[in-house]
């Protein structure tokens, strides 16, 4: 068919959805171009979500883009269904909605804490409408449970404490980040906790909520005018049952190097996909912004471009505001055989470095943004390095070079 007169509908207007419709426009798609999101607001950021505007210091966090201008359509406050790629027809609440190319791009949910489904004063927080129900709370300095010390919980413990609440935060690991980070790097973190003057509750798991009480399963109680919820997400592809899609064990679809799907001209992208990354020797599920950034580009450039594009493999890379810190995290660093500290994790600004085989494959960096602009580049480029010079924290980390 015609590329002018072909159809692309993309299912989802976060990140993901926005930036592969504004990709085929960069990319010199002229076909049409329609978006389809559950939410009725205009297509939003997120991040900004549990810092400014959980806090009040921004109204939303709208992306800048017109959309009429660039010919993008826009469907909001529509569910997508299902999809039969047979008939290349998307499901939604109000009807099936044709294509030629399809991009699923639906991002996660937030798992919920089992049980307290419905109880009155339990919050997610995953979009605006969740950060508009929460300012309220931080607003009137409520105390607040936060179930959960991984990267929304520590972020939204932040902006509860800068907004004086008075704060716990319950996990059940021994350590915040447990499911992120081995124990050494996890544990120094705790400290930021009790400096913030939240109080962190680890090895703690939660027993049942009822309206202003949490119960631990120790027999603790404790008081909560509002608890917050943060243990996690799984992609939003449970739509796409029966569709013939093939979806992993974790839920993501199971793009391939070019993040196609198993059914002819679908593509994933962003939180509900996960992709074979010959860079880390496995499939790769990546939550977060910078993913749903890059992967738009390699559907766009497949759809509207003359020649394959190159395998969709990047450094993942996620970064972290929180307790006064900028922390920053790049690579995948399960399969390393060595870990490297440059500094004291009692300091304000410390890393740690993943090698395999001597070249750096993962990098977190604590206050450290130059540690993490270089290591970009090394693990990009495989560099082997010295362990012995990357520990020297006094030395650039680019010429750690063996």
């Amino acid at each position: 068919m015609d590329a002018e007169r072909r159809r692309v509908v993309i299912a989802g207007a976060g990140m993901a959805g926005v930036q592969t419709a504004v990709a085929l426009r960069d990319q010199g798609f002229t076909g049409e171009v329609l978006m389809i999101g559950a939410e009725p607001h205009q297509p939003y950021d997120r991040p900004p979500l549990s810092k400014a505007v959980l806090l009040g210091t921004a109204e939303g966090s709208a992306f800048e883009i017109d959309f009429a201008a660039l010919g993008i359509g826009l469907r909001l406050g529509l569910e997508v269904t299902g999809v039969r790629p047979d008939a290349r027809e998307l499901d939604t609440a109000e009807g099936p909605v044709p294509y030629d190319v399809l991009v699923l791009a639906t991002g996660a949910r937030p798992l919920a804490l089992p049980g307290a489904e419905g109880v009155p004063g339990v919050h997610l927080l995953r979009t605006l409408d969740d950060a508009a129900r929460l300012r309220p709370v931080l607003e009137k300095q409520h105390e607040v449970v936060v179930v959960g010390a991984g990267w929304i919980g520590a972020e939204f413990a932040t902006a509860a404490r800068g907004a004086g609440c008075v704060v716990t935060v319950v996990e059940a690991a021994d350590r915040p980040l447990g499911g992120a980070f081995p124990p050494e790097v996890g544990t120094p973190m705790a400290e930021w906790y009790a400096e913030s003057g939240a109080t962190l509750l680890t090895g703690a798991r939660v027993a049942h909520v009822e309206p202003g009480e949490v119960a631990l399963d120790d027999g603790r109680l404790l008081p909560a005018d509002a608890v917050v919820v943060g243990i996690g997400a799984r992609p939003a592809t449970d739509w796409l049952a029966g569709s013939g899609i093939a979806l992993g064990p974790d839920g993501s679809v199971t793009a391939d190097d070019r993040l196609r799907t198993s059914a002819p001209d679908v593509y994933a992208v962003g939180d509900c996909a996960s992709y074979p990354s010959a860079r880390y020797g496995r499939r790769l599920m990546v939550h977060h912004w910078d993913n749903a950034l890059q992967g738009p580009r390699t559907v766009a450039a497949a759809v509207a471009g003359a020649e394959e594009p190159p395998p969709y493999d990047p450094v993942p890379y996620f970064w972290s505001e929180q307790f006064g810190r900028f922390v920053q995290y790049i690579g995948h660093h399960e399969a390393a055989d060595a870990m490297v500290w440059r500094g004291d994790p009692a300091e304000p600004a410390w890393s740690v470095a993943w090698l395999r085989g001597g070249a750096l494959v993962a990098l977190l960096a604590v206050g450290r943004p130059r540690d993490l602009a270089q290591g970009r580049k090394l693990i990009e480029a495989a560099t082997p390095l010295d362990p012995a010079l990357v520990a020297d924290a006094a030395r650039p980390l680019k010429s750690a070079a063996a």
